[in-house]
């Protein structure tokens, strides 16, 4: 059939030598996911479902589709992502149109953000943002001399980006907003954009995001509650106050796994935008520390991959593992810094640990779409050194 023709098939043997580093720094993280959202969530899964495990139960079965989705993508190769960059780009910009329309989109705690999709509610920003990524990608390869060169190659994907921004925005969702635009931004800059250019729109971009934050008084009232969480420690700044509380219980070691006083209605959202919290209150800063290290090991295997791809002249799959690791490593930042009180409170999950459908399943999805990129790495590999070997045969003969 002809949707066959688009995969192609993955051995076991190629399978077994994808980054090993890579492999264990996922499986780690996703293992500790499993954990913490399992224990987060034990008080209010009792408290709206009337069993302590069905947040848990849940967030395994968004594991299994993610790695269904994910190797499905790992048996498609990188040119074909290429291929449908520009349409993978327009199905994003629909969902974020169909997720403002009322009767599709699903409204949560002020915001619509969402499509229920039965199984689990599709987030249309996880989507944006992945397939931003895959576009932009196809765009640095195919226009690279107008990017270095001239201010229309590098401002024209940020107009589109501006595009995306607007519905993001509208949902709203400026924790999204924030961590697309950053990574188109980076994006632009390794694909070779001048300094004096980025720095530019950088500033711009500061100060759009800057005038947009401060517009409405919610989020002028989680910037104060972000400088000052004591101020009003039983209102606008309860959750963050509750977040700190947590640290303080956690101290070097935790309490013990499962042992978290917090999770108990006490913090708001613990098992999704605040599960970091609740993962140092149970082990520490040892814990904390071990999970932000894992994480730099994932991301920065993603980065050697890409890189690789760049040295054998393959620059799409080199910028899709650029862009997937920076998309990473922004979120993991930003929601550590709000957990923390470095960053004004947002709604953003922790890559493969929070609970929730979408960023999960698009999570693993992009790093499987990593792994096929070593995987066709050692494939160009195998293929210069057969190349130089049968040179050298015929020098000798």
């Amino acid at each position: 059939m002809k949707i066959l023709s688009y995969f192609d098939r993955v051995s076991l043997r190629e399978l077994a030598v994808v980054d090993a580093v890579f492999i264990a720094s996922v499986v780690s993280i996703l293992a500790l996911g499993i954990v913490m959202v399992s224990s987060a969530s034990i008080s209010i899964s009792e408290s709206i479902h009337g069993h302590p495990y069905f947040f848990m139960g849940r967030q395994f079965l968004y594991l299994i589709l993610g790695l269904v989705f994910g190797w499905v993508l790992l048996s498609l190769p990188t040119e074909q992502l290429q291929k449908w960059g520009v349409w993978m780009m327009a199905l994003s910009l629909l969902l974020l149109v169909l997720v403002l329309v009322p009767g599709v989109g699903k409204s949560v705690n002020g915001s619509r953000r969402w499509i229920n999709l039965v199984v689990f509610n599709l987030q249309a920003s996880e989507v944006a943002k992945v397939c931003m990524v895959v576009y932009i990608s196809g765009y640095l390869v195919r226009r690279a001399d107008r990017v270095r060169q001239g201010w229309i190659g590098f401002i024209l994907p940020l107009c589109l980006c501006g595009v995306f921004l607007l519905f993001l925005l509208l949902e709203p969702d400026f924790g999204a907003s924030v961590v697309l635009l950053g990574t188109v931004m980076a994006l632009l800059f390794l694909g070779g954009a001048p300094l004096y250019q980025f720095l530019a729109l950088l500033a711009m971009a500061v100060v759009v995001l800057g005038g947009v934050a401060i517009s409405e008084s919610y989020r002028m009232k989680r910037l104060m509650n972000f400088i000052d969480p004591w101020a009003d420690p039983f209102n606008e700044g309860y959750q963050l106050s509750q977040a700190l509380i947590a640290y303080g219980r956690g101290e070097w070691f935790g309490l013990g796994l499962g042992n978290s006083v917090q999770k108990l209605s006490y913090l708001p959202e613990a098992h999704t935008d605040f599960v970091f919290s609740i993962w140092v209150e149970e082990t520490g800063m040892a814990g904390g520390l071990l999970l932000i290290i894992l994480f730099g090991i994932m991301v920065a295997r993603a980065f050697k991959i890409g890189h690789r791809a760049l040295e054998l002249a393959k620059p799409f799959s080199a910028y899709m593992c650029f862009g997937f690791a920076i998309l990473i490593l922004a979120q993991v930042i930003i929601n550590i810094g709000v957990n923390t009180g470095f960053l004004p409170t947002k709604g953003l999950t922790l890559p493969l640990i929070s609970y929730g459908g979408s960023s999960l399943i698009i999570t693993l999805g992009s790093l499987f779409v990593v792994a096929r990129v070593d995987i066709e790495n050692k494939r160009a590999q195998r293929t210069l050194a057969s190349a130089d070997g049968e040179m050298m045969k015929g020098e000798m003969s």
